[in-house]
């Protein structure tokens, strides 16, 4: 069973940064795509970005240009680097893993950026 934990949430002025990473545990077979998700109140849950194991990335279109996903294969982590944040970027922002036996989600960390 593949867990995933979050780290790095919190609250942030506008036009602030936070960096959020997520590790997994428990997995004994490859991770191939990895990103973030996120939901605020009263909407559906959105993408992010994700990237494969090979380093391809897809950005939701509301955060390409302040977003960057990254990850480190050896650790089965990966990383959002967010800039420029935006109050409308308030959210929970959720872990995702895709592998051949199934999709994992973390249990998703609060990021509020303040006006």
């Amino acid at each position: 069973q593949v867990q995933l934990v979050e780290s790095g949430g919190g609250l942030v002025q506008a036009g602030g940064s936070l960096r959020l990473s997520c590790g997994s545990s428990g997995t004994r077979f490859i991770l191939n795509t990895m990103g973030w998700y996120r939901q605020a109140p009263g909407k559906q849950r959105e993408l992010v970005a994700t990237i494969s194991r090979g380093g391809s990335s897809n950005y939701g279109n509301s955060v390409k240009g302040r977003f960057t996903v990254s990850r480190d294969n050896a650790k089965n982590t990966v990383y959002l680097q967010m800039t420029g944040l935006k109050p409308e970027d308030t959210a929970v922002y959720y872990c995702y893993a895709g592998s051949s036996l199934g999709d994992y989600w973390g249990q998703g960390t609060q990021v509020t950026v303040s006006s």
